[in-house]
């Protein structure tokens, strides 16, 4: 965990974070050396633990800070709706823009858990979880309600947001389609797949058999 220090401590170990999430997302937390960390903020390797205990905690403070602050935002933005279908709509856009803007962030919240000690990965992994428990709650309320035709939620849950934070793999900010067009489209896809008698995530109509002549 990151020390306790001053503001213009603060600001330091901010910019270590920063430099952090640059060089990991660039080269993969194993590359990544504390000498290159150093010079990418202009300080001495011996000085980097003046704010961060080692390099397994530094990326922790990346993971952690990325997840938590999704879930703050996740639930801000949901707060005060009602509507399974409103929730829904609003959880992907939130989802979407914020991956499309964090895709460094996403990348490595993603990709180095793996890095992550037990203990360290335990906590990420609660807090993913009361992420995802946003999506099956919205879920299970439509199936509840009847405005979703859902079989599994936890499994659909699972498959949305896959579908979802998969935009990181090939987004890019110039390209053909803005973030309102591309949120439009996404949206659609999941609501298509949650709703209607043909709905994606609803259990498959059993073939009629044919009666044996006798």
């Amino acid at each position: 965990m990151a020390r306790t220090i001053g503001s213009n401590g603060a600001r330091t170990a901010e910019a270590i974070r920063q430099a952090g999430v640059k060089l990991i997302y660039r080269h993969g937390y194993e590359a990544m050396s504390l000498r290159q960390l150093a010079a990418e903020v202009g300080l001495q390797s011996g000085s980097l633990y003046k704010y961060f205990e080692n390099k397994q905690n530094l990326l922790f403070d990346i993971v952690r800070e990325h997840m938590g602050d999704l879930l703050v935002k996740a639930e801000a933005d949901l707060d005060g709706l009602t509507d399974p279908m409103a929730r829904l709509r609003t959880f992907v856009g939130f989802h979407l823009r914020y991956h499309m803007t964090r895709m460094a962030h996403v990348f490595i919240a993603n990709m180095e858990i793996r890095s992550l000690d037990e203990v360290h990965r335990a906590e990420v992994i609660g807090l993913r979880r009361r992420y995802e428990g946003l999506l099956e709650d919205i879920l299970r309320e439509g199936a509840r309600t009847g405005v979703f035709h859902v079989e599994e939620p936890r499994v659909v849950t699972y498959a949305i947001i896959s579908m979802l934070t998969g935009i990181c793999m090939w987004y890019r900010p110039d390209g053909p389609l803005d973030q309102d067009r591309l949120v439009e489209i996404y949206t659609g896809l999941a609501v298509d797949g949650v709703t209607g008698p043909a709905s994606a995530f609803a259990p498959a109509a059993q073939p009629l058999k044919r009666r044996a002549r006798g």
